[in-house]
Formats: C-alpha cells, sequence, structure tokens
C-alpha cells in the first residue's frame, strides 16, 4: 500500500492570512531576517556509535545516574544505568569537556570544565567552568575563561561551595590562567593558589578523601604547533598542599624519578586514611611509583611500558573508593591491580565492534557508596559495570561520533559516507533518526578513522577510503572486496616528515575529478595521480609546499617521541579539481599556500593571497561550480594562536583575493566552505562552534544554527535539496529541504509567501517523508 506524508513547516507566522504563491523577483540582499527561516530544523541522522570519552561522573546516592564529558559533544546524562543519555550542552558557547566533578555533599551541583584534557591534533578548545545547581538543567558560566583546557575538578566532600579546578591553560601559545584554581563561593570568586608559568598548567588533581585539605596536584609543560608536539619539560612535578591548597611543597627526590617529567596521573587510595598515594609518571625511569606514606617516600612498583603507551595521551591512575592495595590504569587498554601495583590483569570492555578491551581509555568513576556501580570513559563512548568490572554494557547510544569530512552516493534512500575518529569509515543511511540499528557499516581498513571517503563517480559501488599516514583503500559493496591502493606505504608513523619519500598527513585529502574519466587525486607534498583506479600513481606537481625541512623534524619529546603523521608538516590539505572548467585544480596546503593548474598539471602558479595568515593550514577550497575563474578558501590558522576566522574568495584565478568573513567573529576559525550548486551566491561556512550561510556569495555571513547543537563543524554535501554537514563532535545532521534558502529574495520582499516545493517522492519505505510545504507570513 502507498502512502505519503505531507508536512506543512511554517517559518514564520502572523496567523490569518491565506496562502498565495507571489511572483516576482527582487535584487539579491546582502542579509535576510532569520526569521524567514527560522521554522527549519536539522535532523540527526547519527550514527550512534560514541567518541572519544575523558571525564566521567557519577552521583553516589544515585546509582543510575552518571554524567560524561565528551571532547566537543558536550555534557550527557543517563539516570538509567546508560539505557537512555540526555545532552545537557546543547547551546553553551563551546562543546569540548575536559573534566566533571558532581558535589558528594549536593548531588544537584555538578562544576564542569571545557576544553578537552588530552591534547591532541583535532583538540578543541573551552572557555572556562560552568556550574549547574539543578542536576544539569540549566548551566551558569562561573569564570576561568582563558584557563582553555580543564585537567580534572575536584570538589570538597562535605563542602559544595569548595572548588578546585586543574586548568591546563592554551596548549598552542604562553597563557597566564594555567595552574591550581580555588574557590570557596561555588565559583563566584577564584584564587590562584598553584602556578608554575605561562607554559605549565595541571593536568591531574586529587584530594585525600580522608581530609579535604590535602591535595596532590601534577603539573605538564606542554605545547603543540601544527608541525610538533612537546610534552614534559622543567615545569613537570608533583606537588602537595597540607592547607586546602593555600601552599604547596614540590615533592622531589625520595624515590621519584630524577630528571625531566612530562605527564602524570595522581591519586589517593579510599581506605588508606590518606597514606597510600599512587603516581603513574611520564619519565626516562618512569613508571606506576606509589607511596605509603603520604608522599613522604615513593618506591617504582611497576614500569611496564603497557602502563604508560602514547604517555601524553593517557597516564591516568584511578584509585580505589575502599580497597588502598586495588588501583586502576587507563590507557590502550584498561587495567586493575589487587595487589598495590605490582601486576596488572586487563579487564575486557567491550567497544563497538567487540574489541575486548574499548581502545584507548581515559577515564573511569567508581561509586563510593556502592563500589560494585563504575562507568569507563574511551574512544568508542562509554561502558558501565554492576559487578565491579566482571561485565560492561556499552550500549552504542550516543551520536557524538566526530567526523572529518562526509559525502553522499546516488543511492534511494541515499547514504551518507564519513571517516569517524575512532571509529573508522561507515556510511548511514539518509533518512535514519540518529539511532543505531538503520546504520550500515563498511570499515575500510584499519586506519580509515581520519580521512576522507569517496564515491566513485564511475561506479557507485566502489568506495575509496583515506586512512592516516597515507593509507588508502578501495572497497566494492557487491562483493565485500577491500583493496589496498596506497600510492606508498600504508603507515609512515615513526619517522620524521623530512625523512619520508611522500608527506602524507593523518587527514590527507583525496578528491575524483568531476569529470570523465574521473582521475583519482590524493595529496602529499605532491599532487599524485591515478587514471587507473588507483592501480599505479604519477606526480603531476613539483612539491607545492614550502618544504622548511626544520618544520619536518621528529615531532614529541623531550621524553617520548611521538610520530603518528598528525604533525607531518609542509604537506597538501585541500585538493578541488573545478566543476566549471577541465584541467583545473586547486591546491591549498598547511603551510599557508594556495597553488592552481588550469592544464591538468603541466604548469602551476603560486596564487596564495597576500594576506593570508602566515603557516596558516588552507583547510578547504570551494571552486565555483559556474565560474572557472571563482573559488573561496576556508583558512584555519588556530594552531599558530590564531582563532580569527578566515575565508578568501577570488574571481579572476587567484590573481587578487578579497577576505569574505564579515558575520562571523573569533574564536570561530573556519574548517569548511560549500557553494549551494543551485544558486551560486548562495554558500555555508563550518566553523569550530557552527554553521553560517552567505546569501551574497560571502560578503556577509548570518549563522544557519537553528536547533544545531554547539559543537565543530567540519565538511558539508548537498544532494538534491538536503545539506548535510559533518560534524566532530555530534555525528551528522540534516537540513531537509534547503529550498526555501534559494527563495529567499523573493520572499523578503512580500508579506506571504509559499515557497515552491522540492519534487516529493512516494514511497514504500517505513519512513517515508512526504511532501513538506514550506511558507512565510510577516508578523
Amino acid at each position: 500500500m502507498l502512502n505519503v506524508r505531507n508536512a506543512f513547516r511554517c517559518l514564520a507566522i502572523a496567523g490569518g492570512l491565506a496562502l498565495g504563491l507571489l511572483s516576482g523577483v527582487p535584487l539579491r540582499g546582502q542579509q535576510y531576517n532569520a526569521q524567514l527561516f527560522s521554522g527549519m530544523k536539522w535532523r540527526l541522522v547519527g550514527p550512534g556509535t560514541g567518541g572519544r570519552i575523558e571525564a566521567v561522573a557519577g552521583v553516589p546516592q544515585q546509582p543510575n545516574t552518571y554524567y560524561i564529558g565528551t571532547v566537543d559533544g558536550g555534557v550527557w546524562k543517563t539516570t538509567n544505568g546508560g539505557l537512555t543519555w540526555t545532552p545537557l550542552f546543547n547551546h553553551e558557547p563551546v562543546a569540548s569537556i575536559g573534566a566533571i566533578a558532581v558535589a558528594p555533599s549536593d548531588p544537584n551541583v555538578i562544576y564542569v570544565g571545557t576544553g578537552e584534557e588530552a591534547p591532541r591534533g583535532d583538540i578543541s578548545f573551552g572557555d572556562g567552568v560552568y556550574k549547574s545547581t539543578d542536576g544539569g538543567k540549566t548551566w551558569t558560566d562561573v569564570g576561568l575563561k582563558g584557563s582553555r583546557q580543564t585537567g580534572k575538578i575536584v570538589v570538597d566532600p562535605r563542602n559544595a561551595d569548595a572548588v578546585y579546578v586543574a586548568a591546563e591553560g592554551d596548549i598552542y601559545g604562553p597563557s597566564a590562567e594555567r595552574g591550581v584554581f580555588r574557590s570557596t563561593d561555588g565559583g563566584k570568586t577564584w584564587q590562584k593558589v598553584l602556578y608554575e608559568n605561562d607554559e605549565t598548567g595541571v593536568i591531574d588533581l586529587a584530594m585525600d578523601p580522608a581530609n579535604s585539605q590535602v591535595l596532590y596536584a601534577a603539573m605538564w609543560q606542554v605545547n603543540r604547533k601544527p608541525w610538533h608536539f612537546s610534552d614534559g619539560g622543567p615545569g613537570s612535578g608533583l606537588y602537595k598542599s597540607t592547607d586546602g591548597g593555600s601552599t604547596w611543597t614540590h615533592l622531589t627526590g625520595h624515590g621519584l624519578p630524577a630528571g625531566v617529567l612530562g605527564r602524570i596521573g595522581v591519586a589517593v587510595a579510599g581506605g588508606s586514611h590518606g597514606e597510600r598515594v599512587y603516581a603513574l609518571i611520564e619519565a626516562k625511569d618512569g613508571g606506576l611509583y606509589r607511596s605509603d606514606d603520604a608522599g613522604g617516600i615513593w618506591k617504582l612498583v611497576n614500569d611496564e611500558q603497557i602502563l604508560r603507551t602514547r604517555a601524553w595521551y593517557f597516564t591516568n591512575v584511578f584509585a580505589d573508593s575502599h580497597d588502598p592495595n586495588v588501583v586502576y590504569v587507563a590507557d590502550n587498554g584498561f587495567y586493575r591491580s589487587v595487589d598495590g601495583g605490582h601486576s596488572f590483569k586487563p579487564l575486557p570492555i567491550p567497544g563497538f565492534d567487540g574489541y575486548p578491551f574499548g581502545g584507548d581509555n581515559h577515564a573511569f568513576w567508581m561509586n563510593p557508596l556502592h563500589p560494585d556501580h563504575m562507568i569507563n570513559g574511551h574512544d568508542q563512548g562509554v561502558a558501565i559495570s554492576v559487578d565491579g568490572g566482571k561485565t560492561w554494557g556499552n550500549r552504542q547510544n550516543l551520536p557524538i561520533g566526530q567526523f572529518y569530512h562526509v559525502t553522499t552516493d546516488n543511492e534511494f534512500p541515499y547514504y551518507i559516507y564519513g571517516s569517524q575518529q575512532d571509529e573508522g569509515a561507515l556510511a548511514v543511511v539518509s533518512n535514519n533518526r540518529g539511532g543505531v540499528e538503520r546504520e550500515t557499516y563498511w570499515m575500510g581498513g584499519d586506519d580509515s578513522e581520519c580521512g576522507w571517503v569517496l564515491v566513485d563517480p564511475a561506479n557507485p559501488n566502489l568506495l575509496v577510503a583515506g586512512g592516516y599516514g597515507g593509507g588508502l583503500t578501495i572497497y566494492d559493496k557487491r562483493t565485500g572486496q577491500l583493496h589496498d591502493i596506497a600510492p606508498w606505504s600504508n603507515n609512515n608513523g615513526g619517522h620524521s616528515a623530512a625523512e619520508l619519500k611522500y608527506r602524507f598527513n593523518w587527514t590527507f585529502p583525496i578528491a575524483f575529478s568531476p569529470r570523465s574519466p574521473h582521475a583519482l587525486y590524493v595529496g602529499s607534498q605532491y599532487l599524485l595521480e591515478s587514471d587507473n583506479g588507483g592501480m599505479s600513481w604519477k606526480a603531476i606537481s613539483p612539491d607545492l609546499t614550502r618544504n622548511d625541512k626544520s618544520k619536518q623534524q621528529t615531532s614529541g619529546g623531550p621524553i617520548s617521541q611521538d610520530d603518528s603523521s598528525i604533525e607531518y608538516y609542509d604537506t597538501i590539505w585541500a585538493i578541488t579539481p573545478s566543476p566549471a572548467q577541465a584541467g583545473q585544480i586547486w591546491i591549498g596546503t598547511d603551510d599557508g599556500l594556495i597553488q592552481l593548474t588550469r592544464d591538468g598539471g603541466k604548469t602551476w602558479h603560486n596564487v596564495t593571497p597576500s594576506a593570508m595568515p602566515d603557516w596558516g593550514r588552507v583547510s578547504m577550497i570551494a571552486a565555483s561550480e559556474t565560474e572557472a575563474g571563482t573559488a573561496w578558501a576556508a583558512v584555519d590558522n588556530h594552531e599558530n594562536n590564531d582563532y580569527q576566522p578566515w575565508i578568501f574568495r577570488t574571481r579572476d584565478f587567484g590573481k587578487t583575493w578579497a577576505r569574505v568573513n564579515q558575520g562571523i567573529s573569533a574564536p570561530a576559525y573556519v574548517h569548511a566552505i560549500k557553494q549551494d550548486p543551485k544558486d551560486p551566491n548562495l554558500l555555508f561556512a563550518g566553523t569550530e562552534t557552527a554553521v553560517y550561510v552567505s546569501f551574497d556569495a560571502g560578503d556577509h555571513w548570518q549563522p544557519l544554527q537553528l536547533n544545531l547543537p554547539t559543537t565543530s563543524m567540519r565538511d558539508f554535501a548537498i544532494h538534491g535539496n538536503d545539506l548535510i554537514v559533518g560534524t566532530h563532535g555530534r555525528a551528522i545532521w540534516s537540513l531537509d529541504d534547503i529550498t526555501p534558502l534559494r527563495q529567499l529574495a523573493e520572499a523578503s520582499a512580500v508579506d506571504v509567501y509559499l515557497f515552491r516545493p522540492a519534487t516529493a517522492i512516494r514511497s514504500r519505505s517505513g519512513d517515508p517523508t512526504g511532501a513538506t510545504l514550506s511558507y512565510y507570513l510577516k508578523s
């Protein structure tokens, strides 16, 4: 039986007016009243496959109530042990969460420290501390806005107004708002009670459960550049206070490792009267150290490397709330010791694909009143146990995936493809409603978590996915065959960029030519082309980057190296073949260059705007669908401590450029830009916090956020009349039927307007969309 659902969408209502389709097209305006399209709504597509979690907390008196802080999806709450989750942080200015603490004396009081604590290459920023006094229903900004990243928050168990914040500070440059901050009035005022220098923050903070005046703080000197990551330095160290943070003692010697220190995790064991303290230390002679006299004398009890892999990313230790001999370490796996840290065994936490240890664990909380109830946060969501860690549940019902890019095919219903950080390459059906039951996975190789996924325009059954370090695979949906088509080694990690034949970044670009025979391009420092589906490759350019060898050296140090391709520099970041002119290809590099060829790579021209920020990353170039010489470039320079939005436009093949970002302000740096294929003046921009729209080819911008939650907007796809955004923290969303945006010039000139509807499709599917009729009534 055929059925169709009709829906009316009123974009602004003034009541009592008849509808009529009015003719006459006025000249395009610069901006429009947002009421013209306020009735439009974004729809969550999904998937619900989780993502990175670095902050978890629970309510001791309510053993099924937990809070989690996602790295770019805000705060979520469950009151039924994880069966369902509710987002609580949808429209605050930032979405990255580094720490959560529930006041033990008043479970309605929750403190949230914004800014992810692990300084990955895709890290987002915070703007201080937020507080709720009603269990997360509403939030108040309580300051420390310059702290950027938050390591930990602890609250006095007997006083909900006594709170301590471990502020990491800005990882991209020096900042004074670092160290330990204390408030005794619930966040109304703050005191900086521990500070080393403007390059050293605090990554961990522990309070003695038997004496709230005793605290331990782990200071960490850390800095990230686009081409280098520095972990550790003379500012790092372990500190102790016995007077509620008023004064601190630097703990050195007495068994602690000598020399330069890196990241440190610290925990005070319950049931030990404050005597048992654990410290997991990154150092030349690092490992798990233990003190049995409240930090006086220390002993190295375990130096297994498995407890401190990628030390800057993990180094998290958690003490049992009752037994001082039980201690947990969150690393690649999740481990527990029952003999005071001498030996550890893994706890089998399931990931989304059945991987037994969850994969990359960061956070843990044990209920002190119900110690069998515990929650773990890892790179694929959360796992909850009610039997002391014997079994864990992971329901995969958190749509907080971090996508880098999105694209679509032409099936009905069509599928949306993308690479999700920590999950891999996948597809989700476009009419999904945010759940997991209707999604279709395909894995583009183990490393396809960070790049582009493309549908072969000549064969829609073939999918190409890029992975880190140059990995590239092609997948045939009909046969299930996965084939390696990488131009070089699939993973060049472990080497400096200067040593490599091809410098492939973590998120290196791939692109198909929009014109037959649809050559496939990939970018290292060269533009590589294949005309046979990746069976062979040839370079069709010289080195298109600055090729600054000083920015291609090994990353990491002074203790641990971490050459994982994230810091590989002087690479191509954007490839855009022109839909309007054969042979024209725009190239953007991560070191601030725009290059153009108009003859398929035979000759190249540096067309970089004179106002380009030095070393800025050209994150995306949109070439006009109809005008061969017109293009827009989005530039992200935040890793050079510049949070300004940068968008450039050229109409003469790059000879001249205009900066066109009016209406977008810092700290909304720009990741993505997309032109509507039906209206050349209609553009969309994705920033670190929101979506913007321009109706005049970029001259002016205004928000298109509507009901979309705050998060990082990384890429757009337009399929027919649907605008899809791939977010880096809240999965994939669709603005279904953007035809009203294409007709606003007409609607804005009259009092009553019925938007010309898009074509409706009668469907036998279980979820027909039917016809949508949108109208405007002027107030």
